[in-house]
């Protein structure tokens, strides 16, 4: 769960797409409803689950309303294609969690993976990509 809210922090993005798909979408949480964390609301987040101290909180707080700045512009951009777009709030994303990173001590840092299940491999009896591909291939 704390991993869950960490990402859930930085990417707010996700949300959003998640209400603004249709009701048929398996995205869209009808039970309930999701809204985003204030910024503060957010620092607070990170604060119980990193035990920042009180400067971390300041640097982390700016560290996110510079980002959320950033992805403001990125949004009303006309010139940048949708690919290019997805490119640079990836690059913007990667960017606050390295500024983020930086201002934590060690033991922080460990707790503070937010797409480490990302890196977690396949269960043994779930089939790969790979395998899909192999079985799905012309012989």
């Amino acid at each position: 769960m704390l991993r869950r809210t960490v990402v859930l922090l930085l990417l707010p993005g996700v949300l959003a797409f998640a209400q603004a798909t249709g009701p048929a979408s398996p995205l869209r949480d009808t039970s309930r409803h999701q809204t985003r964390p204030s910024m503060d609301g957010r620092v607070r987040l990170l604060t119980k689950a990193l035990d920042l101290s009180e400067a971390q909180q300041s640097a982390v707080k700016e560290i996110l309303e510079q980002r959320q700045q950033q992805a403001w512009r990125i949004r009303r951009d006309p010139s940048i294609s949708g690919g290019a777009r997805i490119e640079r709030f990836r690059a913007l994303q990667d960017n606050t969690m390295e500024q983020i990173r930086a201002v934590l001590n060690e033991d922080q840092r460990v707790k503070y993976e937010p797409f480490a299940a990302r890196r977690l491999p396949p269960a043994p009896e779930q089939r790969s990509v790979e395998d899909w591909l192999e079985a799905s291939a012309p012989h």
